[in-house]
Protein backbone atom coordinates (compact mmCIF):
# COMPACT_ATOMS: atom_id res chain seq x y z
CA UNK A 1 0.00 0.00 0.00
CA UNK A 2 0.88 3.71 -1.12
CA UNK A 3 1.06 6.39 1.39
CA UNK A 4 -1.31 7.71 -0.63
CA UNK A 5 -3.46 5.15 -0.60
CA UNK A 6 -3.14 5.25 3.65
CA UNK A 7 -4.41 8.80 3.07
CA UNK A 8 -7.76 8.07 1.37
CA UNK A 9 -10.83 7.77 3.37
CA UNK A 10 -11.84 4.23 3.36
CA UNK A 11 -15.10 5.21 2.09
CA UNK A 12 -13.26 6.15 -1.08
CA UNK A 13 -12.68 2.30 -2.12
CA UNK A 14 -16.70 2.43 -2.14
CA UNK A 15 -17.11 5.22 -4.10
CA UNK A 16 -14.39 3.80 -6.66
CA UNK A 17 -16.59 0.36 -6.99
CA UNK A 18 -20.08 2.56 -7.87
CA UNK A 19 -17.66 4.84 -10.46
CA UNK A 20 -17.54 1.64 -12.93
CA UNK A 21 -21.13 0.81 -12.61
CA UNK A 22 -38.06 40.30 -6.49
CA UNK A 23 -38.81 41.61 -2.99
CA UNK A 24 -36.71 44.46 -2.67
CA UNK A 25 -34.27 44.44 0.45
CA UNK A 26 -34.82 45.73 4.05
CA UNK A 27 -32.59 47.61 6.24
CA UNK A 28 -30.29 45.46 8.47
CA UNK A 29 -31.28 44.96 11.82
CA UNK A 30 -29.13 45.53 14.59
CA UNK A 31 -27.31 43.17 16.63
CA UNK A 32 -29.38 43.47 19.72
CA UNK A 33 -32.30 42.18 17.50
CA UNK A 34 -34.58 39.49 18.85
CA UNK A 35 -34.26 37.73 15.57
CA UNK A 36 -31.02 38.05 14.71
CA UNK A 37 -29.82 36.95 18.46
CA UNK A 38 -32.38 33.59 18.41
CA UNK A 39 -31.82 33.11 15.08
CA UNK A 40 -29.74 29.23 14.04
CA UNK A 41 -29.99 28.54 17.62
CA UNK A 42 -32.48 25.38 17.02
CA UNK A 43 -31.06 24.60 13.87
CA UNK A 44 -28.04 22.57 15.22
CA UNK A 45 -30.18 20.60 17.66
CA UNK A 46 -32.90 19.62 15.02
CA UNK A 47 -30.37 18.65 12.30
CA UNK A 48 -28.36 16.21 14.60
CA UNK A 49 -32.20 14.63 15.21
CA UNK A 50 -33.38 14.46 11.93
CA UNK A 51 -29.66 13.14 10.57
CA UNK A 52 -29.54 10.61 13.50
CA UNK A 53 -32.82 9.37 12.12
CA UNK A 54 -32.04 8.88 8.33
CA UNK A 55 -28.58 7.48 9.57
CA UNK A 56 -29.99 5.11 11.70
CA UNK A 57 -32.62 3.68 9.36
CA UNK A 58 -35.60 5.07 11.25
CA UNK A 59 -37.32 6.62 8.40
CA UNK A 60 -36.22 4.60 5.32
CA UNK A 61 -38.15 4.11 2.63
CA UNK A 62 -38.60 1.76 -0.77
CA UNK A 63 -36.83 -0.92 1.03
CA UNK A 64 -37.89 -4.19 -1.78
CA UNK A 65 -35.85 -6.97 -3.39
CA UNK A 66 -35.91 -5.07 -6.39
CA UNK A 67 -35.07 -1.53 -5.35
CA UNK A 68 -36.24 1.37 -4.09
CA UNK A 69 -37.78 2.90 -7.41
CA UNK A 70 -40.90 0.70 -8.50
CA UNK A 71 -44.38 2.15 -9.44
CA UNK A 72 -44.44 5.90 -8.38
CA UNK A 73 -41.58 6.18 -6.56
CA UNK A 74 -39.46 8.98 -6.60
CA UNK A 75 -36.17 9.98 -4.26
CA UNK A 76 -35.53 13.59 -2.38
CA UNK A 77 -38.98 14.93 -2.13
CA UNK A 78 -40.40 13.56 -5.76
CA UNK A 79 -37.64 15.12 -7.62
CA UNK A 80 -35.49 11.96 -8.12
CA UNK A 81 -36.98 9.14 -10.74
CA UNK A 82 -34.62 5.76 -11.06
CA UNK A 83 -32.37 6.43 -13.63
CA UNK A 84 -31.42 9.90 -12.18
CA UNK A 85 -29.89 8.30 -8.89
CA UNK A 86 -28.37 5.53 -10.42
CA UNK A 87 -26.89 7.83 -12.65
CA UNK A 88 -25.26 9.39 -9.33
CA UNK A 89 -24.15 5.48 -8.38
CA UNK A 90 -22.27 4.13 -11.53
CA UNK A 91 -25.73 2.70 -13.37
CA UNK A 92 -26.54 0.61 -9.91
CA UNK A 93 -29.92 0.74 -9.27
CA UNK A 94 -30.18 -0.95 -5.47
CA UNK A 95 -29.98 2.02 -4.13
CA UNK A 96 -31.83 2.94 -0.74
CA UNK A 97 -33.27 6.42 -0.16
CA UNK A 98 -34.59 8.05 2.60
CA UNK A 99 -36.13 11.88 3.33
CA UNK A 100 -37.56 14.24 5.32
CA UNK A 101 -40.13 16.37 3.96
CA UNK A 102 -39.04 20.30 3.07
CA UNK A 103 -40.43 22.42 5.77
CA UNK A 104 -40.93 26.06 4.95
CA UNK A 105 -41.97 27.30 8.78
CA UNK A 106 -39.80 29.96 9.86
CA UNK A 107 -37.85 27.92 12.54
CA UNK A 108 -35.74 30.26 14.53
CA UNK A 109 -36.09 32.39 11.73
CA UNK A 110 -33.96 29.77 9.49
CA UNK A 111 -36.24 29.34 6.38
CA UNK A 112 -36.79 25.81 4.68
CA UNK A 113 -34.68 23.05 5.86
CA UNK A 114 -35.32 19.17 4.78
CA UNK A 115 -32.77 16.22 4.48
CA UNK A 116 -32.46 13.16 1.87
CA UNK A 117 -29.98 10.81 2.06
CA UNK A 118 -29.39 7.92 -0.81
CA UNK A 119 -27.42 4.98 0.50
CA UNK A 120 -25.49 2.05 -1.74
CA UNK A 121 -25.66 -1.55 -0.19
CA UNK A 122 -21.38 -1.03 -0.97
CA UNK A 123 -21.16 1.74 1.49
CA UNK A 124 -21.62 5.30 -0.39
CA UNK A 125 -23.77 7.49 0.64
CA UNK A 126 -24.98 10.78 -0.97
CA UNK A 127 -26.77 13.53 1.11
CA UNK A 128 -28.79 16.74 -0.34
CA UNK A 129 -29.99 19.00 1.90
CA UNK A 130 -32.17 22.44 1.71
CA UNK A 131 -31.56 24.88 3.90
CA UNK A 132 -30.61 29.12 4.36
CA UNK A 133 -26.73 29.52 4.53
CA UNK A 134 -26.02 30.25 8.29
CA UNK A 135 -24.17 33.46 8.76
CA UNK A 136 -23.37 33.38 12.37
CA UNK A 137 -20.05 34.31 14.08
CA UNK A 138 -17.22 31.53 12.69
CA UNK A 139 -20.11 29.18 12.57
CA UNK A 140 -21.74 26.60 10.16
CA UNK A 141 -21.71 29.40 7.45
CA UNK A 142 -17.89 29.07 7.24
CA UNK A 143 -17.60 25.61 7.89
CA UNK A 144 -19.81 25.31 4.74
CA UNK A 145 -17.68 27.76 2.76
CA UNK A 146 -14.74 25.63 3.57
CA UNK A 147 -16.20 22.85 1.95
CA UNK A 148 -18.94 24.60 -1.21
CA UNK A 149 -16.36 27.99 -1.95
CA UNK A 150 -13.12 25.91 -2.29
CA UNK A 151 -10.93 25.96 -5.60
CA UNK A 152 -12.51 22.36 -6.48
CA UNK A 153 -15.02 23.79 -7.73
CA UNK A 154 -16.62 25.56 -11.30
CA UNK A 155 -19.64 27.98 -11.27
CA UNK A 156 -22.66 27.30 -12.97
CA UNK A 157 -22.62 30.52 -14.50
CA UNK A 158 -25.43 31.89 -16.57
CA UNK A 159 -26.43 34.40 -14.05
CA UNK A 160 -26.93 31.30 -11.67
CA UNK A 161 -25.35 31.71 -7.82
CA UNK A 162 -24.32 27.65 -7.66
CA UNK A 163 -20.96 25.81 -8.19
CA UNK A 164 -20.04 22.45 -8.59
CA UNK A 165 -17.36 19.81 -8.66
CA UNK A 166 -17.01 15.59 -8.40
CA UNK A 167 -18.28 15.66 -4.54
CA UNK A 168 -20.32 18.86 -4.15
CA UNK A 169 -22.59 21.19 -5.87
CA UNK A 170 -24.88 23.81 -4.68
CA UNK A 171 -27.51 26.34 -5.85
CA UNK A 172 -29.24 29.03 -4.43
CA UNK A 173 -33.59 29.48 -5.07
CA UNK A 174 -33.49 32.03 -7.43
CA UNK A 175 -34.65 35.57 -5.50
CA UNK A 176 -37.86 35.55 -8.08
CA UNK A 177 -39.01 32.59 -5.95
CA UNK A 178 -38.64 33.39 -2.46
CA UNK A 179 -37.57 37.13 -2.31
CA UNK A 180 -34.14 38.73 -1.84
CA UNK A 181 -32.94 37.30 1.17
CA UNK A 182 -32.34 40.40 4.30
CA UNK A 183 -29.35 41.93 4.27
CA UNK A 184 -28.07 40.29 7.00
CA UNK A 185 -29.66 36.45 6.21
CA UNK A 186 -27.75 34.11 4.03
CA UNK A 187 -29.71 32.53 0.82
CA UNK A 188 -31.72 29.40 0.54
CA UNK A 189 -29.53 26.88 -1.09
CA UNK A 190 -29.78 23.75 -2.31
CA UNK A 191 -26.88 21.58 -1.97
CA UNK A 192 -25.54 18.03 -2.32
CA UNK A 193 -22.38 16.00 -1.16
CA UNK A 194 -20.83 13.10 -1.83
CA UNK A 195 -18.13 12.28 1.07
CA UNK A 196 -14.57 13.49 1.62
CA UNK A 197 -12.69 15.24 -0.74
CA UNK A 198 -9.58 13.30 -1.76
CA UNK A 199 -7.27 16.72 -2.94
CA UNK A 200 -4.35 14.88 -4.40
CA UNK A 201 -6.64 14.07 -7.47
CA UNK A 202 -8.10 16.02 -9.79
CA UNK A 203 -11.35 17.12 -10.87
CA UNK A 204 -13.68 14.36 -12.37
CA UNK A 205 -15.57 16.00 -15.02
CA UNK A 206 -18.14 13.86 -15.66
CA UNK A 207 -19.44 13.59 -12.08
CA UNK A 208 -19.13 16.99 -11.86
CA UNK A 209 -21.92 17.73 -14.49
CA UNK A 210 -24.03 15.06 -12.85
CA UNK A 211 -24.06 16.44 -9.51
CA UNK A 212 -24.73 20.30 -11.21
CA UNK A 213 -27.48 18.52 -13.11
CA UNK A 214 -28.90 16.68 -10.24
CA UNK A 215 -28.95 19.93 -8.09
CA UNK A 216 -30.70 21.77 -10.95
CA UNK A 217 -33.40 18.84 -10.87
CA UNK A 218 -34.02 19.31 -6.68
CA UNK A 219 -34.06 23.25 -6.96
CA UNK A 220 -36.85 23.04 -9.78
CA UNK A 221 -38.84 21.03 -8.15
CA UNK A 222 -38.62 23.10 -4.83
CA UNK A 223 -39.81 25.30 -6.86
CA UNK A 224 -42.50 23.89 -8.70
CA UNK A 225 -43.75 23.06 -4.96
CA UNK A 226 -43.65 26.41 -3.89
CA UNK A 227 -45.46 27.37 -6.79
CA UNK A 228 -42.94 29.38 -8.74
CA UNK A 229 -43.05 29.79 -12.44
CA UNK A 230 -40.18 29.11 -14.60
CA UNK A 231 -37.59 26.36 -14.57
CA UNK A 232 -33.53 26.40 -14.53
CA UNK A 233 -31.73 24.70 -17.57
CA UNK A 234 -29.07 22.47 -17.75
CA UNK A 235 -26.15 24.02 -16.43
CA UNK A 236 -23.65 21.70 -17.80
CA UNK A 237 -22.54 23.27 -21.35
CA UNK A 238 -21.68 26.64 -20.33
CA UNK A 239 -19.63 25.53 -17.39
CA UNK A 240 -15.73 26.14 -17.01
CA UNK A 241 -13.37 23.57 -17.73
CA UNK A 242 -12.95 21.94 -14.06
CA UNK A 243 -10.30 23.50 -11.75
CA UNK A 244 -6.19 22.45 -12.22
CA UNK A 245 -3.30 22.07 -9.68
CA UNK A 246 -1.36 24.40 -11.29
CA UNK A 247 2.51 25.68 -10.83
CA UNK A 248 3.60 29.18 -8.72
CA UNK A 249 6.23 31.66 -8.68
CA UNK A 250 7.31 33.16 -5.54
CA UNK A 251 6.47 36.58 -6.59
CA UNK A 252 2.90 35.73 -7.88
CA UNK A 253 1.29 33.63 -5.27
CA UNK A 254 -2.00 32.05 -6.32
CA UNK A 255 -1.15 33.21 -9.64
CA UNK A 256 -1.52 36.95 -8.85
CA UNK A 257 1.65 39.15 -9.67
CA UNK A 258 3.07 40.92 -6.75
CA UNK A 259 1.66 38.80 -4.01
CA UNK A 260 4.40 36.94 -2.25
CA UNK A 261 5.08 35.64 1.00
CA UNK A 262 7.39 37.09 3.64
CA UNK A 263 10.72 37.08 2.40
CA UNK A 264 9.71 35.45 -1.09
CA UNK A 265 9.81 31.68 0.56
CA UNK A 266 8.07 28.99 -0.62
CA UNK A 267 7.12 27.19 2.12
CA UNK A 268 4.15 25.10 -0.14
CA UNK A 269 6.32 24.49 -2.83
CA UNK A 270 5.21 20.68 -2.85
CA UNK A 271 1.52 22.01 -2.32
CA UNK A 272 0.70 23.07 -6.08
CA UNK A 273 -2.51 25.94 -5.56
CA UNK A 274 -6.05 24.93 -7.21
CA UNK A 275 -7.91 28.18 -8.74
CA UNK A 276 -11.34 28.54 -9.26
CA UNK A 277 -11.56 28.94 -12.83
CA UNK A 278 -14.16 30.55 -15.00
CA UNK A 279 -16.38 33.89 -13.41
CA UNK A 280 -18.65 33.34 -10.47
CA UNK A 281 -19.67 34.20 -6.99
CA UNK A 282 -16.39 33.68 -6.04
CA UNK A 283 -12.88 32.96 -6.53
CA UNK A 284 -10.86 30.81 -4.38
CA UNK A 285 -6.99 29.47 -3.88
CA UNK A 286 -6.72 27.00 -1.86
CA UNK A 287 -3.05 25.80 -0.79
CA UNK A 288 -2.54 22.69 1.29
CA UNK A 289 -5.89 21.08 1.70
CA UNK A 290 -6.33 18.22 4.22
CA UNK A 291 -9.95 16.52 5.16
CA UNK A 292 -11.64 19.70 3.22
CA UNK A 293 -10.16 22.41 5.25
CA UNK A 294 -7.13 24.41 3.43
CA UNK A 295 -4.08 25.44 5.05
CA UNK A 296 -4.13 28.48 3.57
CA UNK A 297 -6.78 29.99 1.64
CA UNK A 298 -7.07 33.56 -0.32
CA UNK A 299 -10.94 34.10 -1.61
CA UNK A 300 -12.71 37.28 -2.88
CA UNK A 301 -16.45 36.60 -2.49
CA UNK A 302 -18.02 38.93 -5.62
CA UNK A 303 -21.86 38.19 -5.58
CA UNK A 304 -23.38 40.21 -2.53
CA UNK A 305 -25.81 37.57 -2.25
CA UNK A 306 -23.32 35.73 -0.02
CA UNK A 307 -21.55 38.69 1.34
CA UNK A 308 -23.91 37.65 4.84
CA UNK A 309 -21.67 34.58 5.21
CA UNK A 310 -18.95 36.84 6.50
CA UNK A 311 -20.47 40.37 7.52
CA UNK A 312 -20.62 39.48 11.21
CA UNK A 313 -16.95 37.64 10.91
CA UNK A 314 -15.61 41.19 9.87
CA UNK A 315 -16.58 42.24 13.61
CA UNK A 316 -15.32 39.55 15.37
CA UNK A 317 -12.52 39.82 17.50
CA UNK A 318 -9.30 41.36 16.11
CA UNK A 319 -7.73 44.43 15.28
CA UNK A 320 -10.04 46.78 13.05
CA UNK A 321 -8.38 47.37 9.61
CA UNK A 322 -8.83 51.04 8.02
CA UNK A 323 -8.98 51.87 4.25
CA UNK A 324 -8.15 55.54 3.76
CA UNK A 325 -11.29 57.08 2.35
CA UNK A 326 -12.77 53.87 0.62
CA UNK A 327 -16.06 52.77 2.27
CA UNK A 328 -15.45 49.39 4.03
CA UNK A 329 -14.49 47.66 6.89
CA UNK A 330 -12.35 44.59 8.16
CA UNK A 331 -10.72 42.88 10.63
CA UNK A 332 -6.79 41.20 11.47
CA UNK A 333 -5.70 37.99 13.49
CA UNK A 334 -3.68 35.55 13.90
CA UNK A 335 -5.74 33.30 11.96
CA UNK A 336 -7.38 35.91 9.22
CA UNK A 337 -7.66 38.64 7.50
CA UNK A 338 -10.60 40.01 5.61
CA UNK A 339 -12.49 43.44 4.54
CA UNK A 340 -15.68 43.77 2.99
CA UNK A 341 -15.41 46.82 0.65
CA UNK A 342 -18.32 48.54 -0.65
CA UNK A 343 -18.01 47.86 -4.47
CA UNK A 344 -20.62 49.12 -7.22
CA UNK A 345 -22.10 45.91 -7.84
CA UNK A 346 -22.62 45.07 -3.73
CA UNK A 347 -20.42 43.82 -1.21
CA UNK A 348 -17.24 42.21 -1.42
CA UNK A 349 -15.41 40.34 0.25
CA UNK A 350 -11.39 39.82 0.19
CA UNK A 351 -10.49 37.01 2.42
CA UNK A 352 -6.62 35.44 3.66
CA UNK A 353 -7.37 32.65 6.35
CA UNK A 354 -5.21 30.15 7.43
CA UNK A 355 -5.59 27.30 9.53
CA UNK A 356 -4.72 28.03 12.59
CA UNK A 357 -2.86 30.84 14.37
CA UNK A 358 0.52 30.23 13.81
CA UNK A 359 0.75 32.11 10.19
CA UNK A 360 0.24 35.83 11.61
CA UNK A 361 3.24 37.13 9.50
CA UNK A 362 1.78 35.52 6.34
CA UNK A 363 -1.61 36.75 6.52
CA UNK A 364 -0.27 40.11 7.36
CA UNK A 365 2.18 40.06 4.37
CA UNK A 366 -0.50 38.73 2.03
CA UNK A 367 -3.75 40.69 2.78
CA UNK A 368 -2.75 44.64 1.68
CA UNK A 369 -1.46 43.31 -1.85
CA UNK A 370 -4.14 40.83 -2.27
CA UNK A 371 -7.18 43.31 -1.78
CA UNK A 372 -5.67 45.79 -4.02
CA UNK A 373 -5.28 43.60 -6.58
CA UNK A 374 -8.50 41.32 -5.98
CA UNK A 375 -10.44 44.83 -6.03
CA UNK A 376 -8.59 46.56 -9.40
CA UNK A 377 -9.73 42.87 -10.70
CA UNK A 378 -13.70 42.90 -9.83
CA UNK A 379 -13.45 46.62 -10.61
CA UNK A 380 -13.70 48.54 -7.36
CA UNK A 381 -10.64 49.82 -6.79
CA UNK A 382 -8.31 51.40 -6.11
CA UNK A 383 -8.51 49.91 -2.81
CA UNK A 384 -5.51 50.40 -0.24
CA UNK A 385 -5.53 49.21 3.45
CA UNK A 386 -4.03 50.06 6.48
CA UNK A 387 -3.32 47.32 9.12
CA UNK A 388 -2.83 48.05 12.62
CA UNK A 389 0.43 48.10 14.37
Amino acid sequence: MTDTEKDVPEHTADVAEDATEGAAPTPRRPWWHWRRLTRGRLRPALAAAVAGALLGGAVVAWQTDVGPFTGDNRACWGALGEDDVAALFGGKRDIDASDVPVTTGHIGDDGPSGLCVLKSPRGRRITAQVHQLDTRFGGAGDQWADEFLSARLTPMSGGLLGMASDTRAWLAVPDGCLGRPEEDDGPVVIDVETGWTVYDNEVRAQERDQLARTVVKLVNDFMADEGCDGTIADPVDRMPAPARFQDEKTDAVCGIKGLRLPGGRKDYAHYMPLVTRGAGPVRTCDRHVLFDHPQLRLMTVEDPRLAALYGDLAFDGGKPIKAGDSDGHGVIRDDLGLFQAACPTGPVTFLVRARDGRQPGDIRALLPRYVAAEADRVGCGPLRIKLPA
